[in-house]
């Protein structure tokens, strides 16, 4: 894990990634909690074979806004270059904000996948390797450390390095869920997403009746016992205020003060009906969207002898 501090150094170094077509990074921040954060490292990995370290460049860019300027110039908004982050928006804040291009982040791929697919208490990094990578004993202390101080401690360079290497590896992973989640639906099997769909279905039904059920007399016996919260459950009461006017009320105050007050209003069936040949005199925009509804024979058979 090559540690970098030269300013001459750190440059040749980025020279070198502007030939890269992907880029694996993170950023650690000191004074993270106060009004002015420093950035303290730039994390980069440009092999996510490597397993070891060895292509894990650390850029000790403290105090050195004018390497910073110049990583974010080669690198950040260089849209050949893929750059691959966890959480992209907090180190773009410290990367060139909304000027970076090609940013690619692996916790917005992970939310995207479905959760019967990828079923994870949360997901962050440290629980995507375990899970995908089977990175067992992953060691976050040194996030929350002094990444201020100088020089680092050998923790603060291990867990530095290694953060690119398990963000490598559980992108690598989350590339694969994302193609298996989203199949080319020209070469689906019909039969068989048919049968796997109605044993869901059967499931479902019953499994949605049971927690709607437990739902609420969760909320009566809690009201009744006046208990807020339970090992498992908070409840919660709000206020829902709609404010509503007779529309000759408001049409005439609209004419009377002069009030600029112009917006589409959609007509509904029942005021078109209650409209009828005046609804020609006005000048309508008229949306067309196709909706799909997905129903099972037998539902729509029982619908049909209701």
């Amino acid at each position: 894990m090559p540690y970098l501090n030269s300013a001459s150094n750190i440059r040749a170094k980025v020279a070198e990634y502007t030939n890269a077509k992907t880029l694996w990074l993170d950023t650690e921040v000191a004074d993270y909690q106060t009004r002015n954060p420093r950035l303290s490292l730039i994390q980069v990995l440009d092999d996510p074979t490597d397993m070891s370290g060895d292509r894990v460049f650390l850029f000790d860019v403290l105090d050195q806004p004018d390497i910073v300027a110049d990583f974010i110039e080669q690198i950040m908004v260089n849209p050949d270059i893929e750059k691959v982050f966890h959480n992209a928006n907090y180190d773009l804040k410290f990367l060139g904000n909304k000027r970076a291009k090609n940013i690619t982040c692996t916790l917005e791929i992970a939310k995207k996948i479905p959760y019967y697919i990828l079923p994870l208490p949360n997901y962050q990094l440290k629980t995507l390797a375990t899970a995908l990578c089977r990175f067992n004993y992953i060691d976050k202390q040194e996030q929350s450390s002094d990444w201020g101080r100088r020089p680092l401690s050998e923790g603060q360079i291990e867990y530095a390095y290694l953060d690119c290497i398990y963000l490598a590896q559980v992108h690598l992973q989350l590339l694969e869920l994302q193609v298996a989640s989203n199949p080319d639906p020209q070469k689906e099997d019909l039969t068989a997403l048919d049968a796997r769909y109605t044993e869901l279905s059967e499931h479902w039904q019953l499994l949605k009746s049971e927690f709607e059920h437990l739902q609420e007399r969760l909320k009566k016996a809690m009201q009744a016992q006046n208990v807020m919260e339970t090992s498992v459950c908070k409840l919660t009461s709000y206020e829902r205020k709609s404010v509503k006017v007779p529309f000759t009320e408001l049409v005439r105050l609209v004419q009377n003060q002069s009030v600029n007050l112009d917006f589409p209003i959609t007509l509904t069936q029942k005021i078109q009906k209650d409209l009828g040949e005046n609804l020609e005199q006005l000048s309508v925009d008229i949306d067309t969207t196709t909706s799909w509804r997905l129903s099972t024979k037998n539902q729509e058979n029982g619908d049909q002898q209701e």
